[in-house]
């Protein structure tokens, strides 16, 4: 026997199908939202954090609070988050610097997370050009007269906020393409490496722009190079180490958002159009390039290919350079 089955029953169908669907997507947020910050408080990225955070929160109608969870690399935060509920309560607010660790610290560092496995990726919020900088103390102000001072003085120092950060690929990278002697020296993160430059012990520094753009401002570093393919609407006067003479030196940094796998694609979609609004905001555009930070956004699947893309090429630099973490 056969049954017919009108429009009107098949909208029905597809309401009652439907509806379980649509109160999941409706229910998210049901509570706090926590985004987790691998690093200590004021750096790049807990600056990030903090200015999505507050104007996240109205739009999803709940708090967003931002707690920090720093160690190995960003991997101690990344593990808290992987390990949360997979519903999208729980986030994580990294750079780069997640994608980095694996290779340079040992097997098994921040609980064994597979970060590649164990997140899923929600937006790209940002990025932040690296510089090189000097103290004007050396008295050189581009890359031509960094390479002759050093030539003058096998040994000289530069310093990075750690071993295996991307500041220090950086500073392996220019080593290598010119050949100069120059002493790595690590510092414990990036407020007490722009300390050491900003006193002068050491007079070379490989940093983000996010957090010595208000030095380079005042006059007390000196840009002398950037990291970038391209130079940097932060820093537009700044010429970038291919455009003087220095081949293979691009390092940048990025923030991604991220979720623990399983999270549902509501919820991701929610998120990604949510921070993609917030970043849009002119005074939150002011704010992340007030603080040396460059707004970007788009697709889950945009952060998913710089991840992938970093994976691959830090772990290959990882051992040509045969560069470790502490």
């Amino acid at each position: 026997m056969k049954f017919k089955v009108s429009a009107v029953h098949r909208l029905s169908l597809w309401a009652v199908l439907a509806a379980p669907l649509m109160v999941c997507a409706q229910a998210f947020p049901s509570k706090q939202v926590t985004l987790v910050v691998p690093f200590p408080p004021g750096g790049g990225p807990d600056v990030v954090a903090r200015v999505i955070a507050e104007k996240l929160a109205p739009r999803l109608g709940q708090p967003v609070v931002v707690e920090n969870r720093p160690g190995a690399g960003a991997l101690l935060g990344a593990s808290f988050v992987a390990k949360a509920a997979p519903d999208g309560h729980t986030l994580l607010l990294t750079p780069n610097t997640m994608a980095i660790s694996p290779h340079v610290l040992p097997p098994g560092a921040g609980g064994g997370i597979d970060v590649n496995r164990d997140l899923m990726p929600v937006i790209a919020p940002a990025t932040t050009p690296l510089v090189l900088v000097a103290s004007p103390q050396l008295g050189v102000n581009n890359l031509k007269g960094l390479l002759e001072q050093a030539r003058k003085q096998p040994g000289l120092a530069y310093g990075s906020p750690g071993n295996g950060s991307p500041m220090h690929f950086a500073g392996e990278m220019f080593k290598r393409s010119t050949g100069l002697d120059l002493m790595h020296v690590p510092y414990r993160g990036v407020a007490p490496s722009l300390t050491a430059a900003l006193a002068g012990e050491v007079k070379l520094l490989y940093t983000g722009v996010s957090g010595a753009l208000q030095h380079i401002k005042s006059g007390k570093l000196v840009p002398l190079a950037l990291t970038e393919r391209s130079r940097s609407s932060l820093l537009p006067d700044v010429p970038t180490a291919t455009e003087q003479g220095v081949a293979q030196v691009e390092v940048n940094a990025w923030y991604g958002v991220f979720a623990p796998v399983g999270t549902p694609a509501a919820a991701i979609q929610r998120l990604n159009q949510e921070i993609n609004a917030v970043i849009k905001l002119p005074d939150v555009r002011e704010r992340l390039v007030g603080a040396g930070v460059e707004p970007l956004g788009g697709a889950p699947q945009v952060l998913a290919d710089f991840m992938k893309a970093d994976t691959q090429r830090y772990g290959q630099l990882a051992r040509e350079l045969n560069i470790k973490a502490d």
